[in-house]
């Protein structure tokens, strides 16, 4: 069975923290210390683009509280295609829905016995406890 709504939330709040601030750091570097809100919106992209397909299946919120992506095929880590699927393309639908499939997936994740979200249907992924 996949991982549930209360730790996937708790891996989101963990990333969003830590990498709120390592975002603002990068960021005052990258800029000089303009508040560019582009240069944070592309790190905070990046890491949750690649960080998943260079570690695993894990973000640093995931490993901590340990789940992880993957693809429900064959159980393996996502590569680039999956990723872009899963950030993309689930982004694309929760935007032009205004929010309301980003509801619809935390209720699929809450109560579907295989704890699957759209963006884990569009990209055939998972998010799994890890042993």
């Amino acid at each position: 069975m996949g991982a549930g709504f209360w730790v996937r939330f708790g891996a989101l709040l963990i990333d969003s923290i830590l990498i709120g601030i390592l975002v603002a750091m990068v960021s005052f570097l990258i800029t000089g210390g303009s508040d560019d809100e582009n240069v944070k919106s592309i790190l905070r992209f990046l890491y949750s683009l690649l960080l998943p397909i260079f570690w695993g299946g894990y973000t640093v919120g995931k490993r901590l509280c340990g789940i992880k992506i993957r693809k429900v095929d064959d159980q393996t880590p996502p590569g680039l295609g999956t990723m872009l699927l899963r950030n993309v393309l689930a982004g694309l639908i929760y935007a032009l829905t205004l929010g309301i499939g980003l509801i619809i997936s935390a209720f699929m994740v809450g109560t579907r016995e295989d704890r699957r979200a759209i963006h884990d249907f569009i990209a055939g992924t998972e998010v799994v406890h890890d042993k």
